[in-house]
């Protein structure tokens, strides 16, 4: 199936598909970490019949109940896609400084331009977790973003 990746200036980013019934559905990701759910016309879709705006948790709620592990397995296959575009799972041993912090007091999009997009935590995935989400021993972190910021958002998790 393929899905498209539109960058929206000042937004976000818009991914949609066509599913095999015909029906066009996207998702929009605000910057601010807002996701609305679009569902498209059938007979014009350009226009959304649509729109569900979704907060932190109910995005979380809707990625598990959809199948959230297969986030993992998309951003391999699109970094493959991408040139310059990498994605690295990070574990985050015990005893490193960010084990039983939040996630925000890396600031790691600040200090490297790379994204921390999921967390695997007990085989669990938690999609687009926030600031505040706090990192556990034995998380394992997903972060997107070119092959240098990834080497250092590795580092800022291993020594602070």
């Amino acid at each position: 199936m393929e899905v498209e990746q539109t960058a929206l200036p000042g937004i976000g980013l818009r991914h949609e598909f066509v599913t095999q019934a015909g029906r066009r559905i996207g998702v929009v990701s605000h910057r601010t970490g807002r996701r609305d759910l679009i569902v498209y016309d059938r007979l014009d879709p350009d226009r959304a019949c649509e729109a569900i705006k979704l907060n932190d948790e109910e995005s979380d709620a809707l990625a598990e109940l959809l199948g959230a592990p297969r986030i993992v397995q998309r951003l391999n296959a699109l970094h493959r896609e991408v040139e310059g575009l990498v994605s690295e799972q990070l574990p985050i041993a015990p005893g490193t400084p960010y084990a039983g912090r939040p996630m925000g007091d890396a600031r790691v999009r600040t200090r490297t331009g790379t994204s921390i997009v999921a967390v695997v935590r007990a085989g669990q995935v938690i999609a687009s977790p926030g600031p505040e989400f706090v990192l556990a021993a034995g998380d394992v972190v997903v972060v997107v973003g070119s092959s240098e910021g990834t080497e250092a958002v590795a580092e800022i998790m291993a020594n602070g």
